[in-house]
């Protein structure tokens, strides 16, 4: 399955103007770094990869259509999995991908 082009652009849209942004097809999706940081993706899978604080990732899985990211069928802290059912929206997508964003912000840029 091919990553959704549609939500890849409304996730352009969501950070636009954002600096040190660059796209990376990853995964089978597209994934947008930030400051080398992958921050949020369009999953191949469907849905959106979101990167979050990994602290935070045993309740954000709590909320409405989030779910972990397996690697290899295994749950990887850090990381969640969106289902599309929960991104039909701007007011639903926006929060994902600021959260991401924020996230990746705060990580060292990569050299």
């Amino acid at each position: 399955m091919a990553y959704d082009e549609d939500l890849a652009n409304r996730i352009r849209e969501l950070i636009a103007g954002e600096p040190d942004v660059t796209e990376m097809r990853m995964f089978g999706g597209l994934a947008f770094l930030v400051g080398g940081h992958m921050s949020v993706g369009a999953s191949g899978q469907g849905g959106l990869m979101v990167r979050v604080e990994p602290k935070d990732t045993d309740v954000l899985v709590t909320k409405p259509h989030a779910g972990p990211f397996d690697m290899r069928g295994r749950p990887m802290q850090g990381w969640l999995r969106v289902e599309a059912d929960g991104l039909r929206t701007k007011r639903q997508l926006e929060p994902w991908v600021r959260r991401g964003v924020a996230y990746a912000r705060s990580l060292p840029p990569k050299r």
